[in-house]
């Protein structure tokens, strides 16, 4: 029976396997198995006993769509160091030779048996069922040989076991491999220690001869920063962190936060400062502001006895703007327009009132014409 929700052939894994060097491992052999056994094997040059097959990573990517191709080199990367996978490029780009190598299988194999008959290693419950870390948990001696495939010293894992074990004791949950769990552990924690490591080594003093990258010089100008501007900072830049001496490992985010504060203070002094600010109890309108009223034929006299009631309002409401004098063109346009509405308004209701009254007086002279009429007696 077909189901909608299993649209593809499922990747079979052997449980065994997984439980030996990993669920991930375990999975991406299988699917190499696969490949190795519908299509025409091929000697690798540097193992002449093996056959493998040609593949484009492409391709695994299609059909491991649930990892990045990183993920793939990396899984890759540890079948290798567990002598389970040997790999060889080819002339073509992003397609490699892999065959699978049956004897670090057995070799895995063997150490984990020797591992599991060594009486002075603890060893995790096998009854089947997950149960809770004991409080003198230690990893079975084939996880940590599979971290040093890793390259992550023997000392550092060891290092890591208290707290692993301490961890999972308060949060009381229960596993069936303590082992694969504390692995996991031991490699993520291994990648921050090298990243920790990586940013403390790119942390520098300042260099006479260090300029800004290509990409910090591009966001300040897209921040409409004259580039003239930015390379005449990059002396004074350097030199004064030179005689501090300081390490840092970001002198270009640096270099950008400083750029935009001279850049700042060099607009105010040319009276481009945008800076949002409180309106002042003395503000009045610029002589620029005025000839723009008048362009749009506003009164100036009148625009210039709104401004009381313009600075009141906004002090009282304490906000801060860019431009008081932008604001204050729209705020007499607006009360213009209100003014020319009303107006209209007015004018329309006298001509209608004049119209009413006008007719009026027309229907009491023809009523007094009728009256007076005596043509009737001529």
């Amino acid at each position: 029976m077909k189901f909608p929700i299993l649209p593809e052939r499922p990747l079979l894994i052997s449980p065994s396997l997984a439980a030996t060097i990993g669920l991930q491992e375990a999975l991406m052999l299988q699917v190499l198995a696969d490949l190795l056994e519908f299509r025409e094997p091929m000697a690798l040059s540097n193992s002449p006993g093996l056959k493998g097959v040609k593949i484009a990573y492409s391709e695994l990517l299609s059909l491991l769509g649930f990892w990045e191709l990183k993920d793939i080199k990396y899984i890759q990367a540890n079948l290798e160091n567990l002598g389970m996978l040997t790999v060889e490029s080819t002339t073509v780009d992003d397609e490699i030779l892999v065959a699978i190598n049956d004897q670090g299988h057995a070799k895995v194999k063997s150490e984990n048996e020797i591992a599991k008959s060594t009486p002075k290693m603890p060893k995790v419950p096998s009854s089947g069922a997950a149960s809770l870390i004991p409080i003198d948990w230690q990893p079975d001696q084939n996880w940590i040989r599979l971290c040093e495939q890793h390259s992550i010293p023997e000392q550092f894992v060891y290092t890591l076991i208290p707290e692993f074990v301490n961890y999972w004791r308060d949060r009381g949950q229960s596993r069936f491999s303590w082992g694969n769990a504390f692995y996991k552990h031991v490699l993520k924690e291994w990648r921050n220690e090298q990243t920790r490591k990586g940013v403390h080594e790119s942390a520098t003093t300042m260099s006479a001869t260090w300029f800004p990258n290509p990409d910090a010089v591009e966001i300040l100008e897209n921040a409409d920063i004259n580039r003239s501007f930015i390379e005449d900072a990059v002396p004074e830049f350097v030199l004064y962190w030179q005689e501090r001496g300081v390490v840092h490992g970001a002198w270009n985010t640096k270099f950008i936060e400083h750029i935009r504060r001279q850049w700042a203070k060099f607009a105010a002094s040319f009276g481009r400062d945008d800076t949002p600010k409180a309106i002042s109890s003395d503000w009045q309108p610029s002589v620029d502001c005025f000839e723009i009223l008048a362009l749009a034929e506003i009164d100036e006299d009148w625009a210039k006895s709104r401004v009381p009631e313009f600075v009141l309002y906004w002090k009282d409401s304490q906000q801060v703007k860019s431009s008081w004098n932008t604001v204050f063109l729209q705020f007499i346009k607006q009360d213009w327009a209100r003014q020319l509405k009303h107006l209209e308004i007015t004018e329309a209701s006298d001509a209608e009132n004049q119209s009413i009254a006008g007719s009026s007086q027309q229907r009491v002279k023809e009523k007094f014409q009728q009256i007076a009429d005596r043509s009737w007696a001529e």
